[in-house]
């Protein structure tokens, strides 16, 4: 008997998830608001825990459109993500933060919606290339930018951004357009 691990070629897997992940392409914007309402509940519970001591302030989500720079951004002031955080969450196909935050903080952190770890990838459904802009709840880890542009190949760099949480920016691709307009958003 043999025994393997089956294969995923990298360079493949972003047409398949453009194409026949969701059905609904207007399924990108409600996996990247989930993601970012995890995120403002990652930081409440781990306020709730004693763990992260500042201001929580107005948690909130936002998406806004530039329809000249054809870019959708969606927003939060949640937990935010260090750059292993992003590596480790971003550039792992179907690794999700959710579980991994559940089983630590379980008693504080019961309504998280994410668990699968494709939600984000749906971004490039509608995206010619994507850049997630964070920086942690922690002051002392530096803000950091992620961009992809549909490939498999990636760059991460230390940024600046104002206050904790993620930007998280999608290029809209000319087949995409028509969420640009406000009425379809």
């Amino acid at each position: 008997m043999e025994k393997g691990k089956i294969g995923v070629t990298t360079e493949n897997i972003f047409p398949i998830i453009k194409k026949f992940l969701y059905s609904d392409h207007e399924i990108f914007l409600r996996e990247l608001v989930s993601n970012a309402t995890d995120a403002i509940q990652k930081l409440k519970a781990l306020s709730s825990a004693g763990e992260f001591k500042g201001e929580l302030g107005d948690l909130c989500v936002q998406v806004t459109f530039d329809p000249k720079k054809k870019t959708i951004t969606i927003s939060d002031n949640g937990i935010g993500m260090s750059a292993e955080e992003i590596d480790k969450y971003l550039n792992q196909l179907a690794f999700s933060s959710a579980n991994e935050f559940l089983d630590k903080y379980k008693d504080q952190a019961s309504g998280l919606i994410g668990q699968f770890g494709l939600g984000f990838y749906s971004a490039f459904m509608v995206s010619d290339k994507v850049e997630v802009v964070s920086k942690s709840y922690r002051d002392e880890v530096p803000a950091v930018k992620w961009t992809c542009d549909g490939s498999p190949e990636y760059a991460i760099e230390e940024t600046k951004k104002e206050g904790r949480g993620t930007d998280v920016i999608l290029h809209i691709d000319k087949e995409s357009k028509e969420f640009l307009e406000e009425q379809r958003l």
